[in-house]
């Protein structure tokens, strides 16, 4: 039997808002996913490439989204494979299902509902997500039921952005560094477990799984091309409500609408390159 459609919340700590209502679905959010699609897809493509995935495999994607994580997964497991992506966010599944169409991908489908509730028929060959640990009251739980999911000798893998790390430039932009340390007191006010990027072994290891291959990436830009200045200036800006609630910054001080403007001059007139935040990603075979 497969699941139902579901409106069921991911667990997260009494009386903290959710991340998805901090960042909202303005046009500025529109364009910040795009913008991250963009700069994390080959660092989740290798991840997906490391771990084996190939044509024909059936890919289960935990917390999927918009579906970026799904789609990048039906191109390489091709026709012949499938993709099934879940979420609890049923705005956010009605465009992954719009892009899916767009992109003529008839092997991916999207399901409302939680990962401890979901119900499928056959097992997967692998079970991925991205950015969802950081969101559980219980990784180690979370990836024990997406262990439930995933046949015997199959794969499991997570990609996930550390809070808990700097974002520098060299030589330095004091106003790049002063964003994302705005940007990481956001997120660290309402995700569980900010630190999730740097526990994942722990995590793997409490739900009986053999050590994670582990590796990370640094987004790096340089230039005025760069899309890592639109990527802060649209991430603060989705965020900058529960700043201001939670009476770190304002409005003004930010100065929202300049902002990815004198991001790009203050990093281009000292020629410096700018660092996003680490990205760790880690797989097992089961």
């Amino acid at each position: 039997m497969r699941s139902p459609p579901l409106s069921i919340a991911w667990p997260r700590k009494a009386n903290m808002p959710d991340v998805d209502y901090i960042l909202g679905h303005s046009p500025a959010e529109i364009r910040r996913l795009k913008l991250q699609a963009g700069i994390l897809k080959p660092i989740t493509e290798r991840l997906l490439r490391e771990a084996g995935v190939a044509p024909g495999m059936r890919v289960l994607d935990l917390g999927c989204g918009a579906g970026d994580v799904a789609l990048l997964a039906a191109d390489m497991v091709g026709p012949n494979g499938a993709v099934v992506g879940i979420d609890r966010n049923g705005d956010a599944l009605s465009a992954a299902c719009s892009r899916a169409r767009g992109a003529g991908h008839a092997n991916v489908e999207f399901r409302e509902g939680a990962a401890e509730d979901f119900v499928d028929p056959a097992p997967f060959d692998l079970a991925i997500g991205r950015y969802v640990l950081i969101h559980q009251a219980d990784p180690t739980n979370f990836i024990r039921s997406a262990v439930s999911h995933v046949r015997p000798h199959g794969l499991i893998a997570f990609h996930e952005i550390a809070i808990y790390g700097e974002c520098r430039a060299l030589p330095p932009v004091p106003l790049w560094e002063q964003c994302w340390n705005w940007v990481a007191t956001a997120f660290r006010s309402v995700m569980v477990h900010p630190d999730a990027a740097g526990r994942m072994t722990a995590y793997f290891h409490d739900a009986g799984l053999k050590r994670p291959t582990i590796f990370c990436e640094t987004p790096v830009g340089a230039g005025p091309d760069s899309p890592l200045y639109g990527w802060l200036a649209c991430t603060l800006r989705s965020v900058l409500p529960q700043l201001e609630k939670i009476g770190v910054s304002t409005a003004a001080e930010v100065d929202i609408d300049t902002l990815e403007d004198r991001l790009r001059d203050a990093a281009s007139t000292v020629h410096s390159q700018v660092l996003g935040p680490m990205q760790v990603c880690g797989w097992t075979r089961l």
